[in-house]
């Protein structure tokens, strides 16, 4: 088994949160960090400048395809970004904690 992390933005912290509570709760992830950013994209041939919430998903590679099917199917966004970071390395204390709180 391998750590996993899928990283996302969304549109504001109510829509964030409620769907973290609720793969906390079922254990599909094991935390999910969230932070107010800025940010600079093209979208429909204009230069948006938007304030948005970014999300760390922390999970197990078993859980990623449930995590990103749940992600895309209650993502606000009409193209949501859902996005993997390969985890090389990670504190085995953290390792245990986060299959502990998956499984």
């Amino acid at each position: 088994m391998k750590p996993t992390i899928i990283v996302s933005t969304y549109p504001d912290k109510k829509s964030i949160s409620k769907i973290s509570k609720e793969l906390v709760k079922t254990r599909i992830v094991a935390c999910v960090n969230i932070t107010k950013i800025s940010s600079i994209y093209a979208w429909k041939g204009k230069i948006e400048n938007t304030s948005e919430y970014l999300a760390l998903f922390k999970t197990t590679n078993k859980n990623k395809k449930i995590l990103k099917e749940k992600i895309k199917s209650t993502h606000p966004y009409e193209v949501p970004e859902i996005a993997e970071i390969l985890v090389d390395s990670i504190n085995k204390p953290y390792f245990n904690w986060l299959v502990d709180s998956t499984t």
